[in-house]
């Protein structure tokens, strides 16, 4: 999959600017389809040029001019034949801590400990983030008020996989930290 229909997902929100996608991006798609502000602007122009988004000129008056995107319905029809598509391949992970983590023999525990301790640290970040996206969605209701009334529900979805996964690899930090308190440091 190419960040293409990521984009056009994000879109599905409505009108943005890359500015606005960029921080979307943080929020929502980034846990897990991650890109760079320098991406996402270079696949908003592809977009465009294929006709699948449309962006307007908004003129402000103390800042430069910004570009709102929108999808077409070429770009919605895409979208959709894309999202009824099975998976070209089953979701494949790279992590580089994981790798250090493999190589660690022969290197002092205190730095793979402290390794482990930072990424607990973020995802415990990452996981409170998101539990306030998620009291938004909700707005006081309950899951099931809200998944009733929503005129979408794709991003709660993606968003309880989030949280998932961050809760995952807190349990797995914790985990990775107990086995390496028991372990004795190298002499």
């Amino acid at each position: 999959m190419s960040l293409k229909y990521a984009v056009l997902a994000a879109l599905l929100e409505g009108e943005a600017s890359g500015y606005e996608l960029s921080k979307a991006f943080d929020l929502s798609l980034a846990n897990f389809w991650p890109a760079t502000p320098q991406q996402l602007y270079r696949e908003l122009e592809r977009l465009a040029r294929d006709g699948l988004i449309e962006a307007r000129v908004v003129q402000q008056e103390r800042r430069p001019n910004k570009r709102l995107f929108t999808l077409t319905d070429t770009g919605r029809r895409e979208l959709s034949a894309f999202a009824a598509e099975p998976p070209r391949r089953p979701a494949a992970l790279r992590d580089e801590l994981l790798i250090k983590i493999q190589a660690m023999d022969g290197v002092d525990p205190g730095v793979t400990r402290a390794l482990v301790e930072e990424r607990l640290s973020w995802a415990r970040g990452k996981l409170a983030r998101y539990e306030r996206v998620r009291d938004r969605f909700l707005d006081g209701r309950t899951e099931e008020q809200y998944l009733a009334e929503a005129d979408r529900i794709g991003p709660y979805l993606t968003l309880i996989g989030g949280i998932a996964l961050e809760a995952q690899t807190m349990r797995w930090c914790e985990r990775a930290l107990g086995i390496l308190k028991r372990r004795a440091p190298l002499s």
